[in-house]
């Protein structure tokens, strides 16, 4: 499988796109690829892939419920304890990231997750590939990219130091902070 696919692609969708009735996002294995007309960070370049993940993993002892339609809704609609993208873009954005619930998963409480979706509404715009075992290619598509959003497999990204201490910052600063809602 080729990178071209996420780096080029022919077509990019919006969150106003990929979350209608029926939704154009296959729902079947594969890579998908985040781009961004406005980056998240001052450091970061507008404009192209910063990010791929994969669906659904691989589990050796179990099988996922999750495909391409799944997780590229989730990441547009849902929160920083499903999504580590919408965590990392949260953080990148200035969001205060909380602990909810029983306290063990932390999200950007209900007007920081809505900000993060009316922000990523705005400026995320995803592609994606079907493949039959995606975690095949997330590697070497993480060894051979500049996607500074990944941080997993991805020391040497430049980017990679910046955003785990930053999201390490943001998750110890949730601790010191009562539990929200």
């Amino acid at each position: 499988m080729k990178a071209d696919a996420l780096i080029t692609p022919v077509r990019l969708w919006s969150a106003q796109e990929v979350l209608v009735r029926p939704s154009p996002v296959p729902e079947a294995a594969g890579v998908y690829g985040w781009h961004f007309e406005q980056a998240p960070h001052e450091e970061l370049p507008a404009g192209r892939l910063l990010y791929v993940g994969i669906a659904p993993r691989y589990m050796a002892n179990r099988s996922s419920a999750q495909n391409l339609r799944t997780r590229v809704r989730y990441h547009y609609r849902g929160n920083a304890a499903g999504s580590t993208l919408r965590l990392t873009l949260g953080c990148l954005l200035g969001l205060e990231l909380r602990r909810v619930g029983s306290g063990k998963r932390m999200t950007f409480g209900k007007a920081g997750e809505a900000a993060l979706s009316q922000w990523m509404a705005h400026n995320a715009r995803v592609c994606w590939v079907e493949h039959g075992e995606p975690w095949g290619v997330e590697s070497e598509f993480i060894a051979r990219l500049d996607l500074p959003l990944n941080l997993d497999q991805n020391r040497h990204n430049d980017f990679h130091g910046r955003l785990t201490k930053l999201r390490a910052h943001a998750r110890q600063r949730a601790r010191e902070l009562p539990i929200g809602t």
